[in-house]
């Protein structure tokens, strides 16, 4: 079985797995990060979107093999102690319902705002298009963004 070299929350882990794994199962099956969740296995939830070289992305999609030399931030490894902006906004604006989601609405949420700090309402939009919240916290969310733009 093939070894890979990844950088993860800052942490260099050597895994062993077959080329096609998606980077998905690396993190919650061998490295126990679990935070990341499955919600569709095709891309198009947004429940598994970590940071790979600071782009959100979704771990689904991009196999083990494509993750070498790349940097890859968890929800684990967004901040040590939950305090991020974007944590922080979700917890004044009470945004978790089931709660599933927002790994992936975090991550998605805080890319945008390294990318763009004072985004528009379209902006929000766009880029959270695509993370779907079953219990449909839309609005807390696009308020929250908007709150931790500021923080």
């Amino acid at each position: 079985m093939p070894t890979f070299n990844l950088k993860i929350n800052n942490e260099n882990h050597t895994v062993e797995a077959d080329m096609d794994t998606s980077l998905l199962w690396v993190l919650r099956d061998t490295l126990g990060l679990v935070g990341t969740k499955y919600g569709c296995g095709i891309g198009q939830c947004g429940a598994c979107t970590v940071h790979v070289d600071g782009n959100a992305m979704r771990s689904c999609l991009l196999q083990v093999s494509q993750a070498s030399g790349m940097e890859i931030t968890t929800i684990e490894g967004l901040s040590k102690e939950g305090d991020h902006p974007v944590q922080q906004a979700w917890l004044e604006h009470d945004v978790p319902q089931c709660g599933y989601c927002q790994a992936g609405q975090i991550m998605t949420a805080a890319a945008l705002l390294k990318n763009n700090p004072n985004p528009s309402d379209k902006d929000i939009e766009g880029a959270m298009n695509g993370n779907i919240c079953r219990c449909g916290t839309y609005v807390r969310i696009k308020e929250a963004i908007k709150t931790a733009s500021k923080l």
